[in-house]
């Protein structure tokens, strides 16, 4: 039997299609302000957020966390890159790259760039292209504090209990105007792949 996606997995992907959705209405007066990205294909793609993050999950076999870290980078990238809206148009290309980055910096064993393009429905050349984008795209910080990464754990927790609801506390900035201020070197003085090396080790 398929293993199920797991529901905090789930819950990304319901809130991502919502903010592509929002976005492509939203950006429609503003798209001379934006900037064409390598991540923008020429037409949506026909596969929706949550069929294409199930085949991630299916094939990429990375690690729960890994999802939870691209979540995050996703997070990154737009503070970073705020004339980048992700929108549907983008938003695939942007989850198979923050998830081969996260995969890549979290998990000690993971697939190469061939094999997560053809998860992703892309060639190799565009993949390598977008994967060094994206770490341009977030200043190549990939540390994660422990806090930091249970708050949006939170986050995607009350995306599951309220699904048709906004709440703004402690939103990603794919919906509020405020980026939020996420401290890299506050009271978790490791980062969480560091943690899971040193829990390995014990």
């Amino acid at each position: 039997m398929a293993e199920t996606m797991p529901n905090v997995i789930t819950a990304m992907s319901s809130f991502l299609q919502r903010v592509s959705e929002m976005n492509d209405d939203l950006s429609r007066p503003l798209w001379e302000h934006q900037r064409i990205s390598a991540f923008s294909a020429l037409t949506k793609p026909s596969i929706s957020v949550r069929s294409y993050m199930e085949r991630i999950f299916k094939y990429a076999n990375c690690s729960d966390s890994c999802y939870i870290v691209a979540y995050i980078y996703l997070d990154r990238f737009i503070q970073k890159q705020p004339f980048v809206p992700i929108d549907s148009f983008n938003v695939h290309r942007l989850i198979i790259t923050s998830v081969l980055v996260s995969a890549k910096f979290m998990d000690d064993l993971c697939y190469n760039n061939a094999y997560y393009a053809k998860i992703g429905g892309i060639t190799t050349e565009e993949m390598n292209l977008l994967e060094l984008d994206f770490l341009f795209g977030i200043g190549f910080q990939l540390n994660v504090t422990l806090s930091t990464y249970n708050n949006y754990c939170s986050s995607l927790q009350r995306e599951m209990v309220m699904r048709n609801m906004y709440s703004p506390l402690l939103e990603p900035s794919f919906l509020t105007l405020k980026s939020l201020q996420i401290s890299l070197y506050d009271e978790d003085s490791l980062s969480i792949h560091q943690n899971n090396q040193l829990t390995t080790a014990v």
